[in-house]
């Protein structure tokens, strides 16, 4: 009998996980506790190594038609302008990756892995509140006060998981003393100023990162990073304070200027990370993306990590059939040693500064990355 599988959080990892599951016959269900899906005003990366992983489900298509393929990412000088590093893109790096390198906005993505889930397979308005899964199966409580079982369980809900939470105990995250301002925003607010097409400018302590994101060029994102240590609220949502934004980027170039002047509203979250667990699940549960491994924006490569993780983990299930325990320990000994070193290189905040080999993470394949041997005792 084919288990069945509960997804705690209907993010970017958990939609391709599900996906990805669903593509192998599974029974699976993802459970949200948002009561409806927004497109919040943020912009996201996918590099090669996410496209790779969006093609395997289908999506390469639809991404392609919305999203923009800039023909390179530049790092320049905060006042100057002066380049500091261009990393190739467009036509060039999908020829060296065999996948193209594509920003959209983070609602696209979304909406694109949203349909390729059967809608009676996500559960909106799902807060978790209790979870079992020290027994024969998994027992999810809610709290609406519905219940639901499954035959394992897999923890995408991010980095304030309640799974995580439930089973190591509560943790504050590690703020990191910066705070990141980001909106998406008409480019016809810019009144034709002209814009590199993927840019991060590089400041003394704080910088700006400011790319299109639809393939008609007519919405721009920006996303910063700059010291607030007093701020300490996380939430995608709050709103930032435009002057206070504006100030903090007085003397940056010039089209730096136009941007954060040109923006209606912003919103606002600390920064934080946590320290490393040392295991990522137990029994019939396990933790997936941000739940497992949480990581600075730095790198542009968290949710690329959490897909990669849901790919690895839907082929381990896939391989060890209805033994979802040792799946688990399966997948967490292939993704353990990538997604750390990403997070630590992601923490230093240089990559792309200067120039960078950028192969090991854009050239990674999770559908075919070998899955190690399964150990004789693993059950």
């Amino acid at each position: 009998m084919t288990p069945s599988l509960a997804i705690i959080g209907a993010g970017m990892g958990g939609l391709t996980l599900a996906a990805a599951l669903h593509q192998h016959g599974f029974d699976v269900r993802v459970y949200e506790q948002a009561a409806h899906f927004v497109r919040l005003g943020a912009g996201i990366q996918m590099s090669p190594n996410a496209m790779r992983v969006l093609r395997g489900i289908g999506l390469e298509p639809r991404i392609r038609a919305t999203a923009f393929q800039p023909r390179s990412w530049t790092n320049r000088e905060w006042d100057t302008g002066e380049l500091t590093n261009e990393l190739p893109l467009g036509a060039e790096a999908e020829a060296k990756y065999g996948a193209p390198y594509l920003l959209m906005h983070r609602g696209d993505l979304h909406a694109s892995l949203v349909s390729r889930i059967p809608a009676e397979r996500i559960a909106l308005g799902k807060k978790l509140v209790d979870l079992d899964w020290r027994g024969d199966g998994v027992t999810l409580s809610f709290a609406d006060g519905t219940n639901a079982r499954a035959d394992a369980v897999i923890a995408a809900d991010g980095i304030h998981s309640r799974t995580r939470e439930q089973w190591l105990g509560a943790e504050t995250a590690n703020y990191t003393g910066r705070v990141a301002y980001r909106t998406t925003f008409p480019a016809a607010l810019l009144k034709g100023f002209s814009l590199d097409e993927c840019c991060k400018w590089w400041g003394p302590d704080r910088h700006i990162v400011i790319y299109y994101v639809t393939a008609s060029r007519d919405e721009v994102y920006f996303v910063t990073s700059l010291p607030e240590p007093e701020f300490t609220v996380e939430s995608w949502s709050a709103t930032g304070d435009l002057d206070t934004l504006r100030g903090a980027f007085t003397g940056f170039h010039e089209q730096v200027q136009r941007v954060v002047h040109a923006c209606p509203s912003v919103h606002k979250w600390a920064i934080v990370d946590r320290n490393p667990l040392p295991r990522w699940g137990e029994g019939r549960m396990v933790l997936l993306g941000d739940a497992a491994h949480p990581m600075t924006q730095y790198m542009a490569q968290g949710a690329a990590t959490a897909m990669e993780d849901a790919v690895l983990l839907s082929r381990c299930i896939a391989a060890t059939g209805d033994e979802m325990p040792a799946a688990f320990r399966r997948y967490e000994r292939i993704r353990r040693e990538r997604t750390s070193q990403i997070q630590g290189t992601s923490q230093q905040n240089t990559w792309m500064r200067h120039a960078t080999d950028a192969d090991w993470v854009y050239g990674y394949d999770a559908w075919t990355a070998p899955l190690d041997p399964v150990p004789s005792h693993a059950a």
